[in-house]
């Protein structure tokens, strides 16, 4: 009781001090508004964050086997390809460091009850992020852009290996700290009303929804990778560009497609079962049930939900589907919204789309797999146009994808920033709603013109067909260490 009372009593606080010439009325509205934009603002930055991690995950490992086959094989082709990404991997790598950092701060400005309240077990975690894979990242990135001819073969190989290892290291501590605010364990209050830990961190790092989470989001960085990567292949075969080169990438993409997209369905309703039994709420409105259905419940392929007439308008609705997908048991019975408290429930209208924006993305992606094995096994994998044209399509939708599976994730822990423990009105800190919107249109402002130019920048390096020979990336002066290192050779020798 004592941990859900002190947010209440901290917002109570602000409500009273933010009254204005209008008095309460005025001082709640102005709260209400500056909670929305600082929710605006984290939602912005946080999904144009994501797109670079998402990239950069499953590019680094992709990296590391070009490099791993180049090694083992000899064969030029793989060298080729290790550094036509590799510059790519560079900027994505880059963007997505300096978009992290922004986040981090609005801990402290815009949800600092937050930070006070969930620091002693968030802030621990998000330190283990910087002292491993940070670090890691920071300390071989170097050795992996400018020293294959410096340091050695093996040694280079390592140096990529520990950059692969430090991405998904990144991810798996930042989803623990994630997944804790999503199914909470292993935790107290102390005094002071602050979530600490109780007993072993093991229970709170590997809580209920983290190893299913941890999965579900790495297997989407690769497949997001694999798309990109087979979209590239694709527009240069189209455009009469089938190198070896092209043909490898383009081929090892289609593998990945064809193999991991279905891993990742049978991920992700693993993932569906633990959240209906941990977050009922989140499953129920993404699916738009608002009633109990004691006989089975339907599966909404589209509809409009209403969450003030708690209905689905417009619903076209497949009997029973509902219960054999989230329960597989046709008649298994199915709660509904309405047992809970209205101030309880997401929003179910945003939650009904962005699910099925990724279902939808993700059944494409396997029906891409599949359909290339089918070339595959006529011959025609670098002949089909109309396969390139699809692949080609497919390339952007692994971001839009995973982005639709964050906002799942998010809105569907509504009200809650920590599930069932804090509210979110109750942890954004006590600022007036002109400074955070003020802070918000700079983000905008900022975001579309440096990273827009990065991503102009990476589609164009990305419109070159990678050819025999293909350059590493040069090494500029480091003035600001004081090292001028020297350009790295264009063309390794087999």
């Amino acid at each position: 009781m004592r941990a859900a009372a002190a947010g209440p009593c901290f917002a109570g606080i602000y409500r009273w001090s933010a009254r204005g010439a209008g008095g309460n009325k005025a001082g709640v509205a102005d709260g209400e508004t500056a909670l929305m934009l600082a929710r605006i603002q984290f939602a912005f930055t946080i999904s144009f964050h994501f797109i670079f991690p998402a990239f950069s995950i499953g590019l680094a490992s992709y990296l590391a086997v070009l490099e791993g086959l180049w090694l083992k094989t000899g064969r030029a082709v793989y060298l080729t390809l290790f550094r036509y990404w590799l510059k790519i991997f560079a900027i994505a790598f880059a963007m997505g460091v300096v978009s992290g950092i922004v986040l981090s701060y609005q801990f402290g400005t815009n949800w600092s009850v937050f930070s006070d309240r969930a620091g002693p077990i968030v802030g621990p975690l998000m330190a283990y992020e910087v002292l491993t894979a940070f670090f890691l990242e920071a300390g071989f990135l170097g050795v992996m852009l400018f020293g294959m001819e410096k340091v050695g073969k093996a040694l280079h190989f390592a140096a990529t290996c520990m950059v692969a290892l430090g991405t998904a290291l990144s991810a798996f501590w930042i989803l623990a700290a994630n997944s804790w605010m999503q199914t909470p364990a292993g935790w107290a209050v102390n005094a002071d009303g602050q979530f600490v830990p109780a007993g072993s961190w093991v229970a709170i790092i590997f809580n209920p929804s983290f190893p299913y989470r941890f999965a579900h989001t790495v297997i989407a960085a690769y497949l997001t990778t694999a798309l990109v990567v087979g979209g590239v292949g694709a527009w240069h075969l189209l455009k009469g560009r089938g190198t070896p080169e092209v043909r490898k990438m383009f081929s090892m993409a289609m593998w990945m497609a064809a193999l991991v997209a279905p891993v990742q369905i049978v991920v992700g309703d693993q993932h569906a079962l633990n959240t209906f039994a941990h977050q009922p709420a989140k499953i129920l409105a993404l699916e738009g049930h608002f009633h109990a259905s004691p006989e089975g419940a339907p599966f909404h392929i589209v509809g409009w939900p209403d969450d003030q007439a708690e209905t689905v308008r417009y619903a076209v609705s497949l009997p029973k589907m509902g219960s054999l997908l989230i329960l597989h048991d046709v008649n298994a019975p199915m709660p509904g919204l309405d047992a809970l408290s209205r101030a309880d429930r997401p929003s179910s209208l945003v939650l009904f789309w962005s699910f099925r924006i990724m279902v939808g993305l993700g059944t494409l992606m396997a029906l891409l797999g599949a359909w290339s094995l089918l070339a595959r096994l006529r011959r025609r994998l670098y002949e089909g146009r109309w396969l390139h044209r699809f692949a080609l399509l497919m390339g952007p939708m692994g971001f839009v994808a995973v982005i639709c599976g964050w906002v799942t994730t998010e809105v569907g822990r509504q009200p809650w920033v920590v599930y069932g423990l804090l509210r979110t009105r109750d942890a954004v800190s006590p600022i007036a709603a002109p400074a955070v919107g003020g802070s918000l249109i700079a983000f905008v402002i900022v975001y579309f013109t440096v990273f827009a130019a990065g991503t102009f920048y990476i589609l164009r390096l990305m419109g070159d067909a990678p050819a025999a020979g293909e350059a590493a990336p040069a090494a500029g002066p480091i003035r600001s260490a004081g090292i001028t290192p020297a350009a790295s050779v264009g063309r390794e020798e087999e």
